[in-house]
């Protein structure tokens, strides 16, 4: 199961859980960039950047379905490096970035991949309001069963967004930081 490959870059997990037959969610950060090996050991020091509020959907060893937020369309490379293999022209991306200013949409193997700028808010709020979608949508499901409900909502979804690369994009990039607000 292809999840089941993943899982060494799951970092603050949520859930990783089968919905039905071979079909598997996940929500929570997933690394895009590793940090060092700290002792001889091979013991790694915490990551250096990772998708915050990722979520992904794979059937079998079929990526359906990956969203979640970079901080910096720099960490892009690394992205792909990590799970663009898996990316086909029938998986749905949907990228969140806080540093760029425009929404755009960009060939990824095939696949049309959606980058969306978002200085603060919820990758799953985010992608509900995307999708059309209420709380009461996902009312008696699980936790797998919503992320389908939600890749099933946003899959038709047409983005009437610029086409560009992300090598251009890189070029027009500014200065956004990701802002939180909370408890302090």
């Amino acid at each position: 199961m292809l999840l089941d490959r993943y899982e060494s870059l799951f970092f603050n997990a949520n859930f990783k859980e089968v919905a039905t037959g071979a079909v598997a969610a996940y929500r929570g950060e997933l690394v895009v960039k590793e940090g060092e090996i700290a002792d001889d050991q091979g013991r790694r020091k915490p990551p250096v950047e990772v998708m915050k509020q990722a979520i992904a959907l794979a059937d079998g060893d079929k990526l359906l379905f990956i969203s979640g937020s970079l901080d910096e369309l720099q960490y892009y490379p690394a992205f792909l490096d990590k799970f663009g293999g898996d990316i086909t022209a029938d998986t749905l991306v949907i990228l969140f970035v806080v540093n760029i200013d425009k929404p755009f949409i960009a060939d990824i193997n095939g696949a049309k991949a959606v980058f969306i700028p978002l200085v603060q808010g919820m990758t799953w709020n985010e992608l509900g309001d995307l999708a059309a979608l209420e709380k009461g949508d996902f009312k008696g499901q699980g936790p797998a069963e919503k992320v389908i409900t939600m890749y099933n909502a946003l899959k038709g979804n047409k983005y009437k967004y610029a086409e560009s690369t992300v090598e251009v994009e890189l070029t027009r990039t500014n200065g956004c930081k990701r802002e939180n607000h909370g408890a302090v």
